[in-house]
């Protein structure tokens, strides 16, 4: 039986990392994947998605181009073509995923893993390799880094309806899709599907979307989601889906019935930890997700986990540097620190969304607060006419002029939140935004200009029933 200082299940970003660490670092590592070197983002999340993204906008830059004096014709999108191109891609960054760890000195395996007692670690034949042998290997710390997987609604005909890992891979554009939910991955794909012509309706039970981010951010994509002309079913739930020989038949909650082509189940995603042995090993679970504490180790002392599987940021970048706090910390500690709380998020609906720091809906329950906003069209729609206006928010502390947080939709928005997130991490003040000169002409610029508060916010009171701000 093979013995390894460190066992990392789940080959995604964070496992990748965390190997990787460590190996550097004169440990003796091992890494098993059972399908998807890379992970979810490489294979069936960020990085595909931001290619349909790509492919989705050029679209609309044809659009645009007459109005620059470009003599376009557009003959329509070939879906074909496009899958087989991010699919080359794809296999180009799992062949660079395998080689950085072989690079490393980490030792690999395919297959499925499942943890036995004593820290020994079963792995079974996989799809990637079904005709591979089972083995069994040893290890002194493992780590757990299997992710999570899309959410299935318990409802009839749910069989029929596809969950987001079923989309990169579909044969042929869906000419009308009904899409159930309104997170990212909602959203994400109603605007692609939108932008590559394709009928859309959006079916959630919330009266905004995007639960979580900041209320206003979420009103203005509201209203842009109508602009694009896709169809929002709010305050709504699906009941039930049924195959016809025309498509499929989507029956609402409102008693209406949407006759597609396809239904995308964009309703969350959780820890994939069914095949682990999880009990078998006694590490404690929490509401589907592991249980750690803040140095990533579970019940068990010599077994971690990290990334989507503990449901905390569910991000790849703060899933990468979980596994580097983790692997330095133990195999050669450096006290190297990041900021998970100041994390950026985007939304890469067309137009992007994004934000860092505290929303209003946060921060008042903490602190007195200025408010700063605007909204005004991008120059690249002045010519073509084309209507839609980013929107812009900060959120500061009123007292201290500490800049809490930074909201933006529009061209651009998660490049220029990344760089806000600075600001935001370090805690600067509205004042030193102020004393920032413009790059002109931006949209950028804007959060620099801003002058004048729209409104003054008092911290909420707490309840004197709960001690909770309302």
């Amino acid at each position: 039986m093979q013995e390894f200082d460190l066992f990392v299940i789940g080959a995604g970003s964070g496992g990748v990392r965390c190997a990787r660490i460590a190996a550097q670092n004169g440990a003796n590592v091992a890494i098993v994947e059972r399908q998807h070197w890379g992970g979810t983002c490489v294979n069936l999340g960020c990085v595909p998605k931001k290619l349909m993204v790509y492919a989705s906008e050029m679209g609309q830059s044809l659009k645009d181009a007459p109005s620059y004096g470009w003599d376009v014709h557009i003959n329509g999108h070939d879906w074909a073509h496009f899958i087989e191109a991010k699919d080359k891609e794809i296999a180009r960054l799992n062949g660079v995923y395998v080689s950085l760890l072989k690079r490393a000195g980490v030792t690999s395996f395919t297959g499925n893993a499942r943890l036995k007692a004593g820290n020994i670690i079963e792995i079974t034949p996989s799809p990637l390799e079904p005709d591979a042998p089972t083995l069994t290997v040893k290890a002194k710390k493992i780590v757990l880094a299997t992710g999570s997987t899309p959410v299935r609604l318990d409802i009839p005909g749910a069989e029929h309806a596809l969950v987001s890992d079923d989309v990169f891979s579909l044969k042929e554009r869906p000419q009308h899709i009904a899409i159930i939910g309104s997170g990212y991955i909602g959203l994400e794909f109603a605007s692609i599907f939108n932008n590559l012509g394709s009928d859309v309706e959006l079916v959630y039970r919330q009266n905004l979307p995007l639960r979580g981010f900041d209320t206003d951010l979420r009103e203005h994509m509201h209203a842009l989601i109508d602009m694009k002309g896709i169809v929002q079913h709010v305050e709504t739930t699906p009941k039930k889906i049924e195959k016809t020989d025309a498509g499929l038949e989507l029956t609402l909650s409102t008693g209406k019935v949407l006759k597609v082509d396809a239904v995308l189940m964009a309703t969350g995603r959780r820890p994939a930890i069914d095949e682990l042995g999880l009990e078998e090993a006694g590490i404690e679970t929490d509401k589907g997700a592991v249980k750690t504490d803040s140095s990533f180790a579970t019940s068990v002392p010599s077994i971690y986990a990290i990334g989507d599987i503990t449901n905390q940021y569910n991000l790849t970048p703060t899933a990468i540097a979980e596994g580097h706090l983790l692997a330095e910390a133990l195999f050669n500690p450096q006290g190297r620190d990041w900021s998970f709380e100041t994390t950026p998020k985007a939304v890469f609906f067309s137009p992007p969304m994004a934000s860092v720091g505290l929303t209003e809906q946060e921060a008042v329950k903490q602190h007195d607060l200025e408010i700063y906003s605007s909204q005004f069209t991008p120059m690249a729609q002045t010519l073509p006419g084309r209507p839609g206006k980013i929107f812009m928010k900060l959120i500061v502390d009123a007292r201290s002029g500490v800049l809490l947080g930074a909201h933006m939709i529009g061209p651009d928005a998660p490049e220029i939140i990344q760089m806000l997130a600075i600001a935001v991490t370090a805690s600067l003040t509205k004042a030193e935004l102020d004393r920032t000169l413009s790059l002109h002409p931006t949209s950028a610029e804007e959060f620099v200009t801003m002058r004048t508060p729209d409104r003054k916010v008092p911290r909420a009171k707490a309840s004197t029933s709960s001690g909770e701000a309302p």
